[in-house]
């Protein structure tokens, strides 16, 4: 007879420096109080974060795996080696949801071909907050991830996701490293048509959230300081 395994927690985390238990679950502090075993993208904002979810947990008794962009996947069975022992594991990536956008997927997969069960739980992922914040066509859209850096290939990636969103009347979601998010900005304003729609969604459920939809004709007329703040940038035509 199999011996019974533990099962994979897909453990959301918050979008910035806001109290963990305003934007998640009871469920998410009920699986971080029995879980020691984690897979992380960096252990010092793992441990902070489960502190901050349960102060009382013994923070001695929690083992680590490192999972990020430069993770080998033949490193990926041996993070499930506790499910086998019929322990649980979460994964815990530095903000959001873990498989979205951010490390986890490797992971999960090979969860699946193992018959580990996966146990995702809700939380804030900043993609679909954005979107549905955005007023975009929430039916039909596409997250691009990063766009190219040199300004060339970056205007012609930002006319050909212009393209595709009207061809295909989907919306198209992207993101870049904060401190170009200004730059990122006045590209949109330099490629797209006027009338093109444009939501720039920045630190998500923290004080500070900004979130606006506007034409571009209009976004040219606004300021605004997107300087290090994580951003979600989002167009339509």
């Amino acid at each position: 007879m199999e011996e019974s395994r533990g099962n994979l927690y897909l453990i959301p985390c918050t979008l910035g420096d806001t109290s963990p238990l305003e934007v998640l679950p009871l469920l998410v502090k009920k699986a971080i109080e029995h879980i020691n075993h984690y897979v992380v993208e960096h252990e010092k904002t793992a441990r902070r974060f489960i502190k901050n979810v349960d102060p009382k947990k013994s923070q001695p008794d929690l083992e680590f795996q490192l999972i990020n962009k430069f993770t080998n996947e033949l490193e990926i069975p041996q993070m499930l080696t506790p499910c086998f022992e019929g322990k649980d594991v979460g994964v815990i990536s530095d903000a959001g949801c873990p498989g979205i956008a951010d490390p986890g997927a490797m992971l999960v997969a090979e969860a699946h071909r193992n018959n580990i069960k996966v146990v995702p739980l809700v939380g804030p992922s900043s993609i679909l907050l954005a979107m549905m914040a955005s007023g975009f066509n929430g039916q039909n859209f596409a997250f691009n991830g990063y766009l190219p850096i040199d300004k060339r290939e970056r205007k012609t990636e930002i006319k050909k996701l212009e393209k595709l969103s009207l061809d295909k009347d989907q919306s198209q979601l992207f993101i870049e490293t904060p401190y170009r998010n200004n730059q990122m900005l006045e590209s949109l304003m330099a490629s797209l048509h006027d009338d093109t729609q444009v939501c720039v969604a920045c630190d998500i459920t923290l004080p500070t959230e900004y979130i606006k939809t506007l034409p571009v004709k209009l976004w040219k007329k606004t300021k605004v300081d997107l300087n290090k703040r994580p951003t979600l940038f989002i167009i339509q035509r």
